[in-house]
């Protein structure tokens, strides 16, 4: 593995993007290092390399914000824990890797939802986030809420302080406008989602 790593390391290097480092930086960027690489250069990177649990755990633990995104790219989806979600969304730095997240490892698993929804009610923004943009996502894959679960989404966004981190109320204003323009209402699939499944108040849609 150190091989990879080494290799993965000077990919990084040569890929190097002095303005944008500058210019994230600038932004706030929290990592120790920041190559500057933009996202499509970073999933090119990613598929000169297998996936591996380990390898992308190791990426992950490394304060880059590079390796973070290449930890998650280079993931096994089959492989992903939900012990391991939980934690990697609360160790998250930015909104990037939260979406980056939430899109390429917690959508896919069949306790996407479940996660979700515990991450909404919860305290932690960045979490948070990552729970309102599975919700969305799931939706837009056409899967529908039972009416206890939308009413307790919208009960979340209405409790979204206006203070709340930007990319938080970004997140909410997206999944609320997806579940708005859904026919979730009129569903008659909604039974099909109710006293069938006990832990979970989201389903896909088998259509």
């Amino acid at each position: 593995m150190e091989e990879i790593i080494r290799n993965i390391k000077k990919e990084l290097r040569a890929n190097m993007n002095g303005i944008a480092s500058t210019q994230m930086r600038r932004g706030g960027m929290p990592h120790h290092v920041v190559w500057g690489i933009e996202l499509p250069r970073l999933r090119n990177i990613a598929k000169e390399f297998a996936q591996d649990r380990a390898l992308g755990q190791r990426l992950w633990n490394e304060n880059v914000r590079e390796s973070q995104l290449l930890g998650i790219l280079l993931t096994p989806k089959h492989e992903f824990l939900p012990e391991v979600a939980d934690i990697w969304v609360h160790e998250a730095k930015t909104p990037e890797a939260i979406s980056l997240l939430a899109m390429e490892l917690v959508v896919p698993q069949p306790w996407a939802a479940d996660i979700a929804f515990r991450w909404i009610a919860g305290q932690n923004d960045m979490a948070a986030m990552a729970g309102w943009l599975t919700i969305c996502r799931l939706l837009r894959q056409g899967g529908t809420l039972m009416p206890r679960s939308e009413q307790e989404l919208r009960d979340h966004a209405s409790a979204i302080p206006s203070d709340a981190p930007l990319y938080l109320r970004k997140a909410v204003f997206q999944t609320i406008e997806t579940l708005d323009n859904s026919d979730n209402s009129d569903n008659s699939e909604y039974s099909e989602y109710s006293e069938n499944s006990e832990n979970s108040d989201y389903s896909e849609n088998s259509d």
